[in-house]
């Protein structure tokens, strides 16, 4: 992983995670050096990019929700090519090896609903060989010290946090960092 990626995530113990221009406009006034971009479409995507990067912050785009994109590979050259995206969120390993290839941070999104997914997570990490994983859904305290412990690259959780008692308890679990929507969370 890039350093500048790997301090930045290090400084932001709450990512923001924005999902529409609302969010957008809020996410600037942060501390967070990194933002997730979970809404767009081909034609906005560059514009949104754009505004992040302005304020000096990292963007990156989570491939899989932004309208008009493929899942195959083209959609990471797009990104790279017609915007200013330091990097991508996807579920997707070929995508990742992608935008390795095209030198953007990568982030490996994994849902862990059940014991199958979670034993799956050692190979996920070894095929696509992410910068980082992010594990969805991120109130499972145990669960994801497992995964922090078994992961030999740094684990964003995410989803449904609610509190600062609940970002404590992952931070204590080992994650690097907290992504949320949640705008109370943004300002802990």
């Amino acid at each position: 992983m890039k350093k500048e990626f790997k301090e930045a995530l290090e400084d932001s113990p709450i990512i923001v995670a924005i999902k529409d221009d609302a969010g957008l406009q809020k996410c600037l006034k942060s501390e967070s050096h990194v933002i997730f971009i979970l809404y767009g479409d081909v034609c906005t995507i560059p514009d949104i990019v754009e505004t992040v990067k302005s304020s000096g912050k990292i963007a990156m785009v989570h491939l899989d929700l932004i309208t008009g994109l493929s899942s195959k590979e083209i959609a990471v050259d797009f990104i790279q090519k017609y915007t200013k995206a330091d990097g991508i969120i996807t579920t997707k390993p070929p995508l990742i090896k992608r935008a390795r290839e095209l030198g953007l941070y990568t982030i490996l999104r994994l849902f862990v609903l059940d014991s199958m997914a979670y034993e799956n997570i050692e190979r996920q990490i070894k095929t696509a060989r992410p910068d980082v994983i992010e594990v969805l859904p991120a109130l499972m305290p145990k669960i994801v010290a497992k995964i922090c412990k078994i992961s030999p690259i740094p684990v964003i959780a995410g989803g449904l946090v609610s509190d600062k008692e609940d970002v404590m308890s992952l931070l204590q679990s080992g994650v690097i960092s907290i992504s949320s929507t949640n705008e109370n969370i943004w300002f802990l």
